[in-house]
């Protein structure tokens, strides 16, 4: 019988990758970037053949997270400011 030797795992760190990049293009909403950083980061100490595509995936998740972020942040000071303005002018 003949064992033939099997092929390295990388399938967090391709799924890491892919949630990233999606989350950018897409603009997949805060739940992909999150469970894409996991996926990076479980995958950069169980796949060292996808340490490559893990990092890279953890990169493009935290843009994405920090994309999200900051427009969350301005929708609440927006919306902030326009409360603001409503009770100082009385409409």
């Amino acid at each position: 019988m003949t064992t033939y030797p099997t092929a390295p795992r990388t399938g967090l760190g391709t799924a890491s990758l892919v949630l990233g990049i999606c989350s950018l293009l897409a603009g997949w909403t805060f739940f992909a970037p999150v469970v894409g950083l996991c996926l990076g980061i479980a995958s950069r100490s169980r796949e060292p053949m996808a340490r490559g595509r893990a990092g890279w995936g953890i990169l493009l998740n935290l843009v994405a997270l920090a994309v999200w972020i900051f427009v969350g942040a301005l929708l609440v000071i927006g919306g902030s400011f326009a409360v603001w303005h409503g009770a100082t002018t009385g409409r």
